[in-house]
């Protein structure tokens, strides 16, 4: 699948949990770092008017779908992926991690949000390390020379695989950096992702995920924040499902 944005194309170059996992593993041994992002509605969005968002994104090794609407697009377009949540894929490539002796680091959100989901981590996954957790200030630059100085920190911990909870496009301009700073490391933005872990932000009943409805929940739990985001999301809707029908087309012509 992919979209055509301002004259870029953002590809989702991993279509299933089973190519995310192998391709994680084989980066693990061999020593090479990535960047893992995960676009979405409010991604699309962002895109169309920031263009550090979109040279971020341009420096991403794999992009995977977190949205039910991209994944139906994708299936429009004749060209379907799984749904990859962002908050979904921390577990599973922690306990790679682990398996392979890959440390970990978290970088992002709050002090306090980091030494909870450090805990939840290294408790529900065996043999986990968690060695370094960096919170920056508000205001964070994360092309300045305080985050070179915080990429230098993770790559000093020893740590490669970094999960980064600063919310879009923040983490992916801070991991498409970190790929030139510290080229060993494994960068995967989250957004709220640990803060699931330490009870800070409340997930979606399951119910409500598995009728596609996760998107109606947050924004009537917080409107004010997140209801002209979702506005947003939708107006982008219709010209989306139409590129997505004419890739269709121009595939079945070919």
């Amino acid at each position: 699948m992919e979209f055509r944005i301002e004259g870029q194309t953002i590809h989702v170059n991993v279509p299933t949990w089973a190519v995310l996992e192998a391709r994680v593993r084989e980066r693990f041994a061999q020593r090479k770092g990535f960047a893992l992002a995960t676009i979405n509605l409010d991604h699309l969005v962002k895109l169309r008017g920031d263009t550090a968002f979109r040279i971020a994104y341009a420096a991403q090794d794999f992009v995977v779908a977190d949205g039910n609407p991209i994944v139906w697009m994708s299936k429009l377009a004749g060209r379907p992926v799984s749904l990859i949540p962002g908050s979904e894929a921390i577990e599973p490539l922690a306990r790679i991690a682990a398996a392979q002796g890959v440390k970990v680091a978290l970088f992002g959100a709050s002090d306090p949000v980091l030494a909870a989901a450090k805990d939840y981590l290294e408790r529900e996954i065996r043999d986990l390390d968690v060695v370094c957790t960096i919170a920056p200030a508000m205001g964070f630059d994360p092309k300045g020379e305080l985050a070179e100085a915080m990429l230098g920190e993770i790559a000093d911990s020893g740590a490669r695989l970094c999960f980064v909870a600063l919310g879009a496009p923040k983490q992916e301009v801070f991991a498409a950096h970190g790929r030139k700073v510290a080229p060993e490391v494994g960068f995967v933005s989250i957004g709220a992702g640990l803060d699931f872990f330490a009870g800070t932000q409340n997930r979606a009943p399951k119910w409500v995920r598995t009728f596609a409805l996760e998107w109606l929940w947050r924004a009537l739990s917080n409107p004010k924040r997140l209801g002209p985001r979702y506005a947003k999301c939708i107006a982008i809707l219709p010209s989306e499902t139409a590129k997505a029908a004419m890739i269709r087309l121009g595939d079945s012509r070919e």
